[in-house]
């Protein structure tokens, strides 16, 4: 080990103590110290600046030399934040790090996981401070994360904030919402962005609303979206909004400090209330400039919606299979006296992109398929911007820019692209394209949307085609491992009778292509019922509350104290649960490009036997006396 190591590290101590001996000194002095902070500076040449975080949320920032490898950055985090790094993983994105640590970016998050993965949820997640860094932090009040993209617009609201809380300007707490975030100010006092870092998410060790029990890299509110990666999904979503073209507000990951940042388990063992306004904690968070709104479109009539503006809002949904789009992410903003981008006199801005891209598909959900805007065809300029979509393109922009970012995802986006592109061009709306990703339940089955009955085929006609095993070898990839291991009942196997061979012989299932065309005469018999609404769409309303999230209701033979008994749960039992039908993750390159082809040939018969279908539904409604 290099005799100055230990002058290479850059102390980001999530927990440092400002020790404040009585309360308006305290504040005084925490505004002199971020006053006196100096801005960072570069790394040397040669050097990379990576920042470093635990499975509990701790955060340090180092500069890597060129010889640097996995164990002496594990060296430097056990100098600085006296954690153990013994059984440990130093991952980025799917790669486990090991010896070459050449093809790191600068200012890339690293992840140090565990790797054993059944720790109790009892156990403590402890944010230690080490002595030698506890009285000097030398690190920038906020530091961007790559994405060379964003920086340009997204580097003005960091100026903002900084002089702001040097100002002594401090960021508020928002109550709503399931984790941890915070409005952060300009220095007049008005919101500028919205922060939330990625250790406050559901489940994550510093949760300041009760919702705990996993660690960062663990399946989290989706069981396809780990616990501390939300984050990263926010900014790909505004890197995939091509044009601005669906209105999402500049997005970009940053290391940021400063003492309003909840951490649920104290250093030295104090009690939380105690401590948490002496720790100065630095976090890695998604930075998204706040929009002023008047309300979001929950509280709204969403007939006055500019159809566009909801035509944007879809497209940009469905090539990121966002898994929940509710009325309570999308802002509404009216504009008096003047018109937007529409000739309307309303905007629409959403956000909350952290549950999109999963790695498996799963049941998405989205509020603007019962809005009559998605039932209308897209426009010639909506058509052609569908058309010059380029998912290859995409997968190459989120490597550069958003390198953590894991290939399971990208497979899902380019999935979900080709069969948007396919769709819209089949004539689809928005509504029925959506209506194709979405699962249904019959009886007490939940079964496979028809985007996954085609995925299903061709991975059936890829196992025809050549050697292939849907198992993956031992050690293959981590991503793989993630979802055998650490899953549980998320898994391959198909649940329904229907699709788990149960009563069939050998391999002899029917085809599930033919549920495409069944499907349409049976929606034939709910567009007569009272609300003008399908009844798959009722499914939907009724089993998903206005949040969109799927939470376990209380059993009614609990009484009525079933909701109280509920929230003690542990984090295993508050999952929503759901089924993998297919997966993406468990094939190598040459398979997933063959899975690509077997599946966009699948797609168009289905699509050309639907409009068949669709066709003759629309005769037998008109009947033989109508002519045109």
């Amino acid at each position: 080990m290099s005799p100055n190591l230990e002058s290479h590290i850059k102390s980001q101590v999530p927990a440092l103590l400002l020790r404040r001996f009585f309360g308006g000194a305290g504040r005084r002095d925490e505004a002199k110290h971020l006053q006196q902070r100096p801005p960072v500076p570069p790394p040397p040449a040669g050097r990379r600046r990576v920042f470093v975080q635990t499975e509990t949320g701790c955060v340090l920032g180092m500069d890597l030399d060129r010889g640097d490898n996995a164990h002496t950055v594990k060296r430097r985090l056990q100098l600085a934040l006296n954690v153990p790094t013994g059984e440990t993983s130093l991952t980025f994105g799917d790669r486990v790090l090991e010896n070459d640590l050449s093809f790191i970016r600068p200012d890339s998050p690293l992840l140090l996981t565990r790797n054993s993965i059944n720790r109790s949820c009892s156990t403590p997640c402890l944010c230690p401070v080490s002595k030698d860094f506890e009285h000097k932090d030398r690190s920038g009040l906020v530091e961007m994360l790559g994405c060379s993209i964003s920086c340009a617009r997204v580097k003005r609201l960091v100026d903002d904030v900084v002089t702001a809380i040097r100002s002594g300007v401090d960021p508020v707490p928002i109550g709503s919402g399931l984790g941890g975030s915070y409005y952060f100010r300009n220095i007049s006092g008005d919101r500028v962005a919205i922060v939330k870092p990625t250790d406050e998410e559901p489940f994550a060790p510093n949760n300041p609303k009760g919702f705990v029990g996993r660690a960062l890299g663990q399946p989290g509110l989706k069981k396809s979206v780990r616990v501390g990666e939300t984050g990263f999904r926010e900014v790909a979503a505004y890197l995939l909004d091509h044009d601005n073209f669906a209105n999402v507000p500049p997005t970009a990951l940053v290391k940021i400090t400063h003492s309003i940042f909840h951490i649920n388990c104290p250093v030295n063992g104090g009690s939380p209330a105690h401590d948490q306004k002496q720790q100065v904690s630095s976090k890695i968070a998604s930075f998204q400039q706040f929009i002023a709104h008047d309300f979001d479109a929950s509280d709204h009539g969403t007939s006055s919606f500019p159809v566009a503006a909801v035509h944007r809002i879809g497209i940009l949904d469905i090539r990121i299979f966002n898994t929940d789009r509710h009325a309570g992410n999308v802002l509404v903003r009216k504009l008096d006296g003047g018109t937007g981008r529409f000739g309307c006199q309303i905007e629409l801005f959403p956000i909350d992109h952290g549950l999109c891209l999963p790695e498996n598909l799963e049941d998405p959900y989205f509020e603007w398929i019962h809005w009559a805007q998605s039932s209308i065809p897209f426009s010639e300029e909506e058509l052609e911007y569908i058309k010059n979509l380029d998912p290859m393109r995409d997968v190459a922009m989120l490597r550069r820019e958003l390198p953590i970012i894991r290939e399971a995802c990208l497979r899902v986006l380019v999935l979900c692209t080709i069969f948007l592109k396919e769709a819209a061009a089949s004539g689809l709306c928005l509504a029925e394209i959506g209506e194709m990703m979405t699962r249904e339940f019959r009886g007490l089955e939940e079964e496979p949307s028809k985007l996954e009955v085609v995925c299903m085929e061709a991975r059936r006609k890829l196992a025809e085609w050549g050697p292939y095993s849907p198992l993956v070898e031992q050690g293959e990839d981590m991503d793989f491992q993630f979802s055998l291991d650490m899953l549980g009942e998320y898994n391959d196997v198909i649940r329904s009778p229907r699709f788990n061979g149960s009563g069939a012989k050998g391999n002899g299932f029917r085809n599930p292509l033919s549920k495409l065309v069944e499907s349409i005469d049976e929606d034939n018999d709910d567009d007569d019922d009272d609300d003008g609404r399908s009844e798959s769409s009722k499914r939907s309303s009724e089993r998903v509350p206005s949040g969109g999230l799927k939470f376990p209701t209380a059993d009614k033979s609990s009484g009525s104290n079933g909701s109280v008994h509920a929230l003690n749960r542990s984090a295993d039992e508050q999952l929503p649960s759901s089924v993998c039908f297919v997966r993406l993750s468990d094939m190598n390159a040459e398979e997933w490009n063959i899975f690509l082809e077997k599946f966009q040939e699948l797609l168009k018969e289905a699509l050309q036997e639907r409009a068949a279908a669709a066709g003759q539904r629309m005769m037998r409604r008109l009947g033989t006396s109508c002519k045109f």
